[in-house]
């Protein structure tokens, strides 16, 4: 297996939660029905704090030279994507950190389920929640805030295929690329249930709007 094909596997296996974290009922679940701008804004804040302290945090113990390079590029970028949302917001948020997500996330300590989980399986979650609030911001006939999210959308993007550079160079066989594709698969199926739960608290069903 190689970086492509393994992000094609990745993809194909989890086609289902992929497609309904893509639905336009996305928003409902993670703003808790509250689908207005500033709510909106701050969950996306709430999001990219929490990405960057990950990768903070696996900056700081990561053995692997280039491994941590990334993690600290990454982290970098999300400051920079929180900072440009918080200066679209009209006033303060407290930011909260974690989530399910990034507590799987935290959780893992090799080099190889970082860089499968937190830059292939989350920002393969990260690209359906960018689309829907580039849709959010177009409703709105606010340009400014869809071209915000396209750009986040397109950095995100680029995360993937260093993270799939990153397997090339640290997969060297069958078994490591299996727990890779493991731990990919996992993350985004721990987005996939948040997100269900979420429909389910407003007393709304995954299967009916799909």
């Amino acid at each position: 297996m190689d970086g492509d094909t393994f992000r094609e596997s990745v993809e194909s296996a989890k086609r289902t939660e992929l497609d309904r974290l893509g639905s336009s009922k996305l928003l409902i679940a993670l703003t808790g029905a509250r689908i207005e701008r500033e709510r909106v804004l701050e969950v996306a804040a709430h999001s990219e704090h929490a990405a960057r302290e990950t990768f903070r945090a696996w900056a700081a113990d990561e053995p692997h030279d280039g491994a941590r390079a990334a993690f600290e590029a990454v982290a970098a970028q999300e400051d920079t994507h929180l900072d440009r949302v918080l200066a679209a917001l009209d006033g303060e948020v407290d930011l909260a950190d974690g989530g399910p997500m990034h507590a799987y996330l935290r959780g893992r300590e090799e080099t190889i389920e970082r860089v499968a989980s937190g830059m292939v399986g989350r920002p393969l979650v990260s690209l359906r929640t960018h689309t829907q609030l580039i849709g959010f911001f177009i409703n709105e006939a606010d340009e400014s805030g869809a071209d915000l999210f396209r750009d986040l959308k397109s950095e995100t993007a680029a995360v993937i295929d260093d993270g799939v550079a990153l397997l090339d160079e640290h997969c060297t066989d069958d078994a490591e690329w299996e727990r890779a594709r493991m731990v990919a698969e996992y993350v985004i199926q721990v987005a996939y249930d948040d997100y269900a739960d979420g429909l389910t608290e407003l007393g709304l069903g995954v299967k009916d709007v799909c």
